[in-house]
């Protein structure tokens, strides 16, 4: 029996339709009240029997800031795939940045150490590779250093890593992956899925920075195969490959018909931006779309290495054209329904 967090996430969601399509069964946690509707839909991507895979899962209440109501969705569990975790890089929401990604971490840790789980997969990030040192070829030898420009999110994801390590002290089998930029379908005004909005509403601007991508499905397939191969007391970087925010957002535009961007936008712009949408917030009472931590990513130029994962597993990763053509298809359709 698999247990998977974040079901009702892009990852998670993934992960459970892979499982399901291999035969697997899956329990999936979820907080009371949530929408299971971009789950089900996230399927329909993909499979025209979506309806009875969907219907296959068990979906249990729990939350992961409980942990006594993890350890009881792990009866007659083995596997976990903790795919849960909050993404913001607003500092009003700080607390809450660091209670999901390293407090409820820890919970679904200590949980699987009680309830003797014979295997744990960690979806961590990119941003815990954290070295202002290292900028090139960034691989799974690079470990955190402090760093000024670290945001919240990238502290709470390097602390929900150290207690998977510290759980693996303990006894617990895990493994822990490190995706790039996760892109895929559905999940269109969060995250990664704002980009495919964005660019369809026309976005002249671009920078020159640069990031790390991979298709959500191989995030899932990875992850899959590194757990069930045993692939223990390791992380993976996962990334497809390393491109320009120019290349990214060229590729998106062409992708949903759109123009593509042509004006570079240097730090002088992006700062005066961040301070627009800090009075545009005054006035709205809405959440910033520019923040320090944002600027910082779009004009970071870090590249890193998927070697371990492509030797380890002899996975072919799905190019970011092809994963852009069919995002952006999902996308128009959603748009004509």
């Amino acid at each position: 029996m698999n247990l998977i967090t974040g079901a009702t996430g892009l990852v998670g969601a993934h992960v459970a339709l892979q499982l399901l399509q291999q035969g697997k069964s899956v329990v999936a946690i979820k907080r009371e009240g949530s929408d299971l509707s971009k789950t089900k839909k996230l399927f329909s991507y993909y499979t025209s029997d979506f309806e009875q895979l969907f219907n296959q899962i068990k979906w249990v209440d729990a939350d992961i800031s409980d942990i006594y109501s993890i350890l009881d969705a792990l009866e007659g569990v083995e596997t976990v795939y903790h795919c849960a975790g909050f993404v913001s890089f607003n500092q009003k929401q700080k607390k809450q940045i660091h209670t999901i990604n390293t407090e409820g971490t820890a919970n679904v840790v200590n949980a699987c150490l009680e309830k003797k789980i014979k295997a744990l997969c960690y979806v961590s990030s990119i941003a815990t590779l954290q070295n202002p040192d290292i900028t090139k070829n960034i691989d799974e030898s690079v470990y955190w250093k402090s760093s000024p420009s670290a945001s919240d999110y990238a502290i709470s994801k390097y602390n929900g890593e150290r207690e998977v390590w510290r759980g693996m002290e303990e006894g617990l089998n895990a493994v822990i992956v490190n995706p790039g930029i996760i892109l895929g379908p559905g999940f269109w005004y969060q995250s990664s899925g704002k980009l495919i909005d964005t660019c369809y509403k026309g976005n002249p601007l671009y920078t020159e920075g640069s990031r790390a991508t991979i298709d959500a499905k191989d995030v899932a397939a990875c992850m899959i195969q590194l757990t069930e191969q045993h692939h223990f007391g390791k992380r993976f970087v996962l990334i497809e490959n390393n491109y320009s925010f120019k290349e990214i957002l060229s590729e998106t535009h062409k992708a949903l018909g759109k123009k593509e961007p042509y004006m570079n936008a240097g730090k002088g712009l992006l700062v005066l931006a961040k301070w627009m949408d800090s009075f545009r917030c005054m006035i709205s009472g809405k959440e910033p779309i520019i923040t320090k931590e944002t600027i910082t990513a779009a004009l970071e130029k870090n590249t890193f290495s998927n070697t371990r994962v492509k030797q380890a597993l002899n996975f072919s990763f799905t190019p970011l054209k092809e994963t852009l053509k069919f995002v952006s298809t999902a996308f128009l359709n959603d748009l004509k329904k």
